[in-house]
Order: C-alpha cells, then structure tokens, then sequence
C-alpha cells in the first residue's frame, strides 16, 4: 500500500500519540477510486464527535483516534483506537481490498487498543467505543459500569 508511511500521515500519527499536542484524530482517504495510494484527509481535536460527520458513505477510510476517558475520580487513562470506515455506498471492489489493504495501515499504526469496523456512524458513539477501551484495558476500576 502506498503513502501510508508518507512523512504528513506519520507526523499526524505522532501528534496523536503526543500528551503535548491537541490533536486527537486523524483520517486516511484513498488518494481515487482506483489503485491504493493513502493521502491525509483530515486531523482534528474534537475526538469522536469531530470525527464521525468527516467519514464518507462513498469510501473505504482509515482514522486512528486518541480517546481520554476517566477510571474513577482519580485517575485518567488514554487509549488509541484504529478506525477501519466502510461507507454504505463504497464500490464493491473497494470493500473487497480493504481485507487486506487494511494490514499496512495497521502496521503503521500499531499501537492501538481497538479496532472498530464502522459500516455507521452510530459504530463511533463514544460511550460505546469507551466501553471497548474499558474492557481491552484489563483491570476495571469502575466496578463495571462501561
């Protein structure tokens, strides 16, 4: 797959990761409708909620989101989550390669804790994807309340 290692995707990929930076989302578009090449769509600090509205129904798109919720009132924890976004009116062919294609984005974006496969934007809700993180994570300080 090429362009998933471009310098602009791995500098949003750090800044993601960063505890100094804002950002907390990024999103991977497929430069056209044919061939695999990836391209930056868009960056984002408004989380979850940001994110969702950018996702295209006529493509398959990556997005790797840094989500920050709270154990107890002590603590905080952060976790990553990649995206994998298959919109409802993406070319059956697309959907096909995305199976594999789907391997170098997460080669690249290794560390996460979820993956979430999105056919909606409901899949994004971020109590739901929390709940994901929460029970990833291991250890449950919230007594299981999500």
């Amino acid at each position: 797959m090429s362009g998933v290692d471009a310098p602009e995707i791995l500098a949003a990929y750090d800044a993601v990761r960063s505890d100094k930076d804002a950002t907390n989302w990024l999103l991977l578009s497929y430069a056209s409708g044919v061939g695999d090449k990836l391209v930056l769509s868009g960056t984002g600090s408004g989380g979850l909620a940001e994110l969702a509205p950018k996702l295209d129904d006529g493509q398959a798109q990556y997005a790797y989101v840094r989500v920050e919720y709270a154990n107890d009132t002590e603590s905080r924890r952060v976790k990553f989550a990649l995206v994998i976004w298959i919109g409802e009116a993406t070319k059956v062919m697309r959907k096909a390669r995305v199976s594999f294609e789907s391997g170098a984005v997460k080669k690249v974006f290794a560390h996460h804790s979820i993956q979430v496969d999105a056919r909606d934007r409901a899949d994004l809700e971020e109590g739901d994807v929390v709940a994901r993180l929460r029970k990833a994570g291991g250890a449950d300080y919230n007594g299981g309340r999500g």
